[in-house]
């Protein structure tokens, strides 16, 4: 039998650090865009930008720390994609919040942490209260980026837990039960 080990702790926590975190901003994120609730975009910009640290931390980890084996005897074919579909979540959660930065960059209307403003709005002279564009066609681009990168976080989010309880349910092995802290005897 050989012994697979566990996960490591710092893989762990911000595996779910990171995880929490885009779930949270992608249910805000939903939300404030169907019910146009515009108060909460501070604080979502404001948790976007503590998230893309953690996901940084999160990439440069898996740069130090290399994928090991799964514990299941997955064909060659299911090891590729669940190397894909990590690899372009990994992706994908650094550039939802970066284009969302971008995003409220070039639409003028700025973004900080909590009240600390890192990039100041671009008020409108003309109208108070209301803000300009750096570059429209930019802030389009930034914006549908922005909103398929959400979508495509969800997709790939959908497939990754798909796997997670195939490995638990249907191939019987520790993969799951590795990310939550256990061991495997395979």
């Amino acid at each position: 039998m050989n012994h697979i080990p566990a996960i490591n702790k710092a893989t762990r926590s911000l595996h779910w650090i990171v995880a929490l975190a885009m779930l949270g901003l992608l249910a805000m994120g939903f939300y404030m865009s169907k019910f146009e609730v515009w108060g909460l975009y501070e604080l979502h910009k404001s948790l976007a930008l503590l998230a893309c640290i953690a996901i940084a931390l999160r990439l440069f980890w898996r740069y130090l720390r290399p994928w090991q084996a799964l514990p299941s005897k997955a064909s060659p074919m299911m090891q590729g994609l669940a190397k894909w579909t990590h690899r372009l979540l990994l992706m994908s959660t650094l550039a939802m919040p970066i284009s969302g930065m971008l995003f409220s960059g070039i639409s003028g209307h700025g973004f900080g942490v909590f009240g600390l403003r890192l990039l100041a709005a671009n008020p409108d002279p003309m109208q108070p209260g209301e803000v300009l564009s750096h570059n429209k066609s930019l802030e389009v681009l930034a914006q549908n980026l922005h909103e398929y990168f959400g979508y495509a976080v969800v997709a790939l989010l959908l497939l990754h837990i798909a796997g997670a309880l195939k490995h638990h349910w249907v191939d019987k092995d520790a993969t799951l039960l590795r990310m939550l802290g256990g061991t495997s005897k395979h």
